[in-house]
């Protein structure tokens, strides 16, 4: 049942996040949807600045103007996770299989697990996860602000998880 109840979640953010763009009423007569085949996106590996670990990325879509939201898939084997870092306009995760870790800055580590929805605030200082002894994937939703989505910092040196 949690599956099912994440993605009920999950596209009630996706119209909520959407909606609150300043999309004009009257679409464009030229205006076309867009579909995107599944794994026509080729994962990246995440960069050792940003990652330790062994961590894919898969894009699923990005910020078409005036949208300024973007998302994909990330997967991360076990122990590895993010760096510190910020998003200007925050971040929603949506865990879709294993078992992660995430921290916000001077709180503790919180265990996290498919189906959990995290909701990270603009400007908090966060690293997100797989514990030790599970992978762990999430689905991600991130807006840009001038055209940046996110700020690295410094890697997590060590985590109680």
């Amino acid at each position: 049942m949690k599956p099912f109840y994440a993605t009920g979640i999950f596209l009630l953010l996706l119209t909520s996040v959407c909606s609150a763009q300043n999309v004009p009423q009257d679409a464009s007569e030229d205006a076309l949807v867009k579909i995107t085949r599944s794994g026509s996106q080729p994962p990246e590996i995440g960069i050792p600045d940003y990652y330790t670990g062994i961590v894919r990325k898969e894009a699923l879509f990005d910020a078409e103007d005036p949208s300024r939201v973007a998302g994909g898939v990330v997967t991360y084997e076990p122990g590895a996770r993010t760096a510190w870092h910020v998003h200007p306009l925050g971040q929603v995760l949506i865990i879709s299989s294993g078992t992660g870790l995430v921290q916000q800055w001077g709180q503790p580590v919180q265990e996290v697990s498919e189906g959990d929805i995290i909701w990270i605030p603009a400007g908090v200082k966060h690293w997100h996860g797989a514990t030790d002894g599970s992978r762990m994937r999430h689905v991600v939703i991130t807006e840009s602000l001038d055209g940046k989505s996110v700020e690295w910092l410094e890697k997590v040196e060590q985590h109680d998880g």
